[in-house]
């Protein structure tokens, strides 16, 4: 019969030459996780790349190849190159923590072993990549999301990738940190998820809506936030702020809810922004694209009304950044008489 628990148990490739040394890691964590043994350098290799541990515990003396050169192995192999090591080694001094550091092990704990503090070490570094893999897992939800979207509109998926960029970067112009503006790359994408809740038939229209058309068009902000939800995740909230608050303008004229100045979240700000300046200087079905200083012109006709002018300032100054990204993600531009 098989056991389920032992499937479900983290696996940890425990490797040391010392058939003792296994006997007693083996004591002390055979209860929490399925545990790999090998006795050399090459046989870890061998199998790490078979049984994909969840963590490596390595010995450093070991005849043949040291631990350190089975580290840079391991992180040299896509398959293993995430894997946590920990150096479990009898070497105690400074300069051989410091050496195993460097080869790109996540702790170093020293022989004789406590077995308390080795399980909270293995934990420890367990719970970072589940939290990393968790991080990823959401990443790849609000990808999937965003995605579904495009499918519903006449938008093609470069559309969220180049207004995510200029997002991105007037968000590190308006002081931004590095981290909360990757969080704002990441969750722009999500800006209009709610026209999956649209009719096809307003949405993929190509002449002009009517004013009922319109009203129901105007609901997909509320739609999105409606998706999103309530979710624990900042990275989920920034998409819900982002999705509700995208169609608000600086003068109070915008949609769901009429928001005007510093009340619209900057992110719902910042995402109007690059969303307008990615759909004029694009080519949509509908329209070619237009020059970018016909473009910038209308944007700054709208400074104080549509957008906010702060924002608006800080376009200008860094676009020539954005049309690096337009160039990296984007379609030629072509002449378009700018709007009345």
């Amino acid at each position: 019969m098989i056991d389920l628990s032992a499937i479900q148990r983290p696996t940890v490739l425990v490797v040391d030459d010392e058939p003792l040394n296994l006997q007693v890691v083996r004591s002390m964590l055979h209860a929490d996780y399925r545990l790999v043994f090998a006795k050399d350098g090459r046989s870890a290799l061998t199998l790490a790349a078979a049984a994909t541990p969840d963590l490596v515990l390595l010995d450093v003396m070991m005849p043949g190849m040291t631990g350190y050169e089975v580290c840079r192995e391991l992180k040299s192999q896509a398959l293993t190159r995430f894997v946590p090591v920990i150096f479990a080694t009898a070497l105690a001094d400074e300069a051989n923590e410091e050496l195993g550091l460097a080869c790109g092990a996540v702790d170093y704990v020293v022989k004789p072993l406590n077995a308390g503090i080795l399980r909270a070490r293995i934990r420890t570094h367990l719970s970072l990549v589940r939290m990393e893999e968790l991080h990823v897992t959401r990443l790849q939800a609000i990808r999937c999301l965003g995605a579904a979207a495009e499918y519903k509109d006449n938008e093609t998926g470069l559309h969220v990738v180049r207004m995510s960029h200029y997002a991105h970067v007037l968000a590190l112009a308006a002081g931004y940190g590095a981290a909360e503006a990757d969080d704002l790359l990441h969750a722009a994408p999500m800006h209009d998820i709610g026209k999956i809740g649209i009719p096809d038939a307003i949405l993929q229209k190509p002449g002009a809506l009517t004013p009922e058309e319109r009203t129901v068009m105007m609901e997909h902000p509320r739609i999105g936030a409606d998706i999103l939800g309530n979710h624990p995740s900042r990275l989920f909230q920034l998409a819900r702020t982002i999705a509700l608050t995208h169609h608000e303008k600086w003068d109070g004229s915008g949609y769901p809810h009429g928001l005007a100045g510093a009340d619209i979240p900057l992110v719902g700000r910042i995402v109007a922004l690059a969303d307008v300046f990615d759909a004029l200087t694009s080519a949509r079905p509908y329209k070619p694209a237009w020059p970018v200083e016909d473009a910038m012109g209308w944007i700054q006709s709208q400074s104080g009304s549509h957008f906010d002018p702060a924002l608006v300032e800080l376009l200008q100054q860094n676009l020539p950044q954005l049309l690096e990204i337009k160039a990296r993600f984007g379609e030629e531009t072509a002449a378009l008489p700018p709007p009345a």
